[in-house]
């Protein structure tokens, strides 16, 4: 990963813990909490990728593990987050740009659910049955129905700064593909090239006006 992407992706990720762990957490809400570290997982992925992905999830998750007060084994969410992330780089759109909200919003609603069915899986296999006594169905759709609330006003914004960092001059970025790929989120996107195709195209016409007044001079003077 580029150091633009590991300086933007750390501040992001500490921002978001931070939030978590001092707001939400502390709002006593009924079944889940807020994952507003995932929505921000899954908005880098949707921009960097699988890979970028994968890596993000995991270093955002084992910050989870580490951070007090973390009351479950070290590694554990840093695996469901590592993959998850690299599930949902895998739905990156290739044109850089996102054509309406109902791919993302599914893809929030499908990591919601995919996590806490990944957490509990993973805590049963290390001895932890804490989600049976807590009601595992209710944590899904509280967790499905929290993250589709704050996912409109989390991830367009972390898409739209880690775009931002990917047309840095110094990024080996492709000129076809740097639109901006958080715009389709609300507004369904819009083409960036049919201005640059135009003006290709009168270039084209100049030029081939120029050489056939090039060719009529040559008759003429023959």
């Amino acid at each position: 990963m580029r150091v633009n992407r590991i300086l933007l992706s750390s501040s992001l990720i500490v921002v978001a813990l931070v939030i978590q762990v001092s707001v939400l957490a502390r709002l006593h809400l009924p079944g889940a909490v807020p994952d507003l570290l995932l929505l921000t997982v899954l908005g880098l992925a949707l921009v960097y990728g699988h890979v970028g992905g994968a890596l993000v999830g995991f270093a955002a998750g084992l910050l989870v593990d580490l951070a007090p007060p973390a009351d479950h084994a070290a590694g554990r969410y840093a695996l469901v987050l590592c993959v998850i992330g690299y599930l949902a780089g895998l739905v990156k759109p290739e044109s850089g740009q996102v054509r309406s909200a109902t791919g993302p919003m599914a893809v929030v609603v499908a990591a919601a659910v995919g996590s806490t069915l990944l957490y509990a899986g993973v805590g049963a296999l290390v001895g932890d049955t804490a989600a049976r006594h807590v009601g595992l169905s209710g944590l899904l759709f509280t967790a499905a129905l929290y993250d589709l609330l704050l996912a409109p006003f989390v991830v367009p914004a972390v898409m739209a700064l880690a775009r931002r960092a990917e047309n840095d001059p110094l990024a080996e970025t492709s000129p076809g593909k740097s639109g901006d790929i958080a715009s389709g989120w609300l507004s369904g996107g819009t083409g960036l090239r049919i201005g640059g195709q135009r003006n290709g195209l009168r270039v084209k016409a100049a030029r081939a006006r120029v050489a056939r007044a090039g060719r009529i001079k040559g008759v003429k003077r023959l």
